[in-house]
């Protein structure tokens, strides 16, 4: 038997609130602190290992206060963040970061009624530490109210992001997802203009909706939108030689439409969304689907609520996606890395196994997914506001082989997990 690969993940996290009200003020106010910490760790059959770490905390103060007609809100966040990553791309070419950073931002919205509309506007100032660059972000959402059953809302707004998540194409299921924070030196593919201060990620959104409310409990929201990312980082995945950039300059696109079905009558409760969405990123040598790319995706819950007491509950939820993308296989031969230069003896040294892949990033798909998991639970209600939850749950009821991991050298398929009975409880007062 075959191991295909060791994978590990590890989080740690510990936070705190502290609301304050003042006696006869509009105005209120909330501190926050939080601190994480993730691992995770992927070593191959073949002896390739991926290593990476993030943690951090973040402090800030909001403050909201109530003005005529809405409210307005401001605050303060800071932001420290330590990212540790390790990874060997397909050419060999080691791409590591140990960085340490800090972020600073401020923010301002208000928050209006007016008759039929309800308007929200803000703006944003993010400074990246170590960027050494400010990110002004403007936001508006807007909802009208035409009717006492159906209205219309639309939300924009600039966004940045210092935090990379990147993946490799030699996975065929991105189980491995590794975390960097951005950098300052130049990319691969940057324009000749362009600042090192830029290196943020920075894209535009903009999303529009419907909401009616139709007899019978009926509601439904229908929202389509469209997402412009024209700087993205991304791992260099393209690096031949140790003097090639770690990363690569992307741009892209994500549009699509999603769709909610909400019925509730009494116990019994349904709650049904779908989800069509394309995504695409442009290296500069090709336009490619990435690996979060699902064209399909339904989920459906439902859950009725019995008994005199109504302490009991019955609930299930399926949930189908189309496969993600993988990068596919051409052909494998037989890896010399010449250790010892042009005196290396080709002739008489083994090599490893190595792997031609596609020139067409994520040309592939993987196997549909689906599964259906339900649950019972009851409630004993004690003294003094005191309770008992008990639930029975059964995951994956139909025993759906849904893959998790695909070793593509020794063509080894390892499955997510099959039907699992499980029993809960949970104390609360």
């Amino acid at each position: 038997k075959i191991a295909a690969a060791k994978y590990g993940w590890s989080t740690f996290g510990i936070g705190a609130n502290f609301l304050a009200v003042p006696k006869n003020s509009n105005l209120y106010f909330n501190t926050h602190f939080s601190y994480s910490n993730y691992k995770i760790g992927l070593d191959e059959a073949d002896g390739r290992t991926r290593q990476s770490s993030i943690g951090g905390f973040d402090i800030g103060m909001d403050f909201n206060y109530y003005i005529r007609q809405g409210d307005l809100k401001y605050g303060l966040d800071v932001q420290g963040n330590k990212t540790n990553f390790a990874f060997v791309n397909s050419f060999g070419q080691t791409v590591t970061q140990d960085q340490n950073t800090t972020d600073l931002s401020a923010y301002v919205t208000v928050h209006k009624f007016y008759k039929k509309f309800v308007a929200e506007g803000g703006f944003r100032f993010q400074y990246y530490g170590n960027l050494g660059a400010i990110s002004p972000e403007p936001r508006l959402s807007m909802k009208y109210n035409a009717t006492n059953w159906l209205r219309f809302k639309m939300a924009s707004g600039l966004y940045s992001q210092n935090i990379i998540s990147t993946v490799s194409n030699q996975d065929v299921v991105d189980l491995f997802t590794g975390f960097l924070t951005g950098s300052n030196s130049t990319p691969a593919n940057a324009p000749k203009d362009s600042l090192k201060s830029h290196n943020m990620q920075r894209g535009v959104d903009a999303i529009f909706g419907i909401e009616m409310d139709l007899p019978k409990n009926i509601s439904i929201n229908i929202e389509p939108y469209y997402k412009y990312f024209w700087h993205l980082l991304d791992i260099n995945q393209y690096k031949v030689y140790n003097t090639d950039p770690d990363f690569m300059n992307e741009k892209g696109d994500a549009y699509g439409l999603d769709f909610l079905f909400k019925w509730q009558y009494k116990g019994a409760f349904l709650y049904a969304t779908y989800s069509l969405s394309w995504v695409h990123r442009n290296d500069g040598e090709q336009v490619y689907y990435p690996y979060y790319d699902r064209r399909h995706n339904v989920n459906v819950v439902a859950a009725y609520t019995f008994g005199k007491k109504h302490d009991w509950e019955a609930s299930g939820r399926w949930n189908l996606g189309s496969g993600f993308p993988f990068t596919q296989t051409q052909g494998f031969y037989e890896f010399n890395p010449f250790s010892n230069g042009i005196a290396t003896n080709y002739t008489t040294t083994n090599g490893t196994l190595g792997v031609v892949y596609s020139s067409t990033i994520d040309g592939g798909r993987l196997p549909l997914y689906h599964r259906l998991d339900l649950q019972i639970k009851k409630v004993f209600n004690l003294k003094k506001r005191m309770k008992v939850d008990i639930a029975a749950s059964v995951s994956n009821v139909y025993n759906r082989d849904n893959i998790f991991y695909f070793d593509r050298i020794h063509y080894v398929r390892v499955n997510q997990l099959p039907v699992i009975p499980s029993l809960a409880a949970s104390f609360s007062w």
